[in-house]
């Protein structure tokens, strides 16, 4: 081997990965793959996103359709403040995380307690937690267009999700937190894209940090943008809880739904 070649091997031990060419006798050149980096996984990357389940395989390389019983909702994971959030099952999961030696370690689950009636749907609850709570390595790629979270069970089974980044990410700050009451029926409203439409009718609610309702609320009035994340249905009065951004355009702040605090419908006649 030349002189040459050798600095060229070490350059690539010393960065990871590189592409390199070979010769063969007949002078023919071939390439040898690129192979993507692997970053480590921080809290606050793992933050600034919402993981949503794209894909599960067994050691076989079999899909694992019991992690899909709801396509339209594939299960989603979100890291903040040092909880894992895992959501889009019968019943929403939390609980403490941090990450040792390229694991995911998990500590006690708390779980809402609804009831089931699916039964695919409690499987799904059981089969979810099963594999995050045997402390699976844990990866991140981000050289694609969406960044990848890899879960691999100690049994084999890998688990694929997609990052879609959180509102904070998007925005570029936490934003304020401001609950928000919504009537019924939405009302008139005239924006300046069109003339003659109808907005939700909302006032602003308070409460103290015990969370009990707290002074007067404000005025109604017609919200004239969209609440990311929220589809209000006629007849139905809502209190939610969202996330304001200050979007530094015309159209004005940005309104993402963070929870629903309370939902009341019609009383029947």
């Amino acid at each position: 081997m030349s002189i040459g070649r050798v600095v060229m091997v070490l350059l690539c031990l010393g960065q990871g990965a590189c592409s390199m060419s070979s010769a063969s006798a007949g002078g023919e050149v071939r390439s040898a793959p690129v192979v993507a980096p692997v970053e480590a996984v921080d809290a606050s990357t793992l933050a600034g996103y919402h993981w949503k389940l794209q894909s599960a395989s067994d050691a076989q390389g079999a899909r694992i359709a019991a992690l899909f019983v709801r396509p339209d909702r594939p299960v989603q994971l979100d890291f903040a403040d040092g909880r894992l959030s895992i959501s889009q099952l019968c019943n929403a999961k939390a609980a403490p995380y941090r990450i040792e030696q390229g694991r995911l370690l998990l500590g006690p689950m708390l779980s809402t307690m609804m009831a089931c009636v699916q039964p695919e749907l409690d499987a799904l609850d059981q089969a979810v937690v099963r594999r995050l709570s045997g402390k699976p390595a844990i990866s991140l790629d981000r050289e694609g267009a969406m960044p990848q979270l890899k879960l691999v069970t100690p049994s084999g089974n890998v688990l694929l999700f997609t990052g879609q980044p959180t509102a904070e990410t998007r925005y570029g700050g936490p934003g304020a937190t401001v609950f928000l009451e919504v009537a019924p029926q939405e009302v008139p409203c005239d924006t300046p894209v069109s003339r003659g439409a109808t907005c939700l009718n909302v006032r602003e609610r308070h409460y103290d940090r015990h969370g009990l309702k707290a002074g007067e609320p404000g005025p109604w009035h017609a919200l004239v943008q969209t609440i990311e994340g929220y589809t209000h249905a006629p007849g139905v009065r809502n209190v939610l809880r969202v996330k304001r951004y200050a979007s530094g355009t015309p159209a004005g702040d940005v309104y993402v739904l963070d929870m629903v605090v309370e939902s009341h419908s019609p009383t029947p006649p």
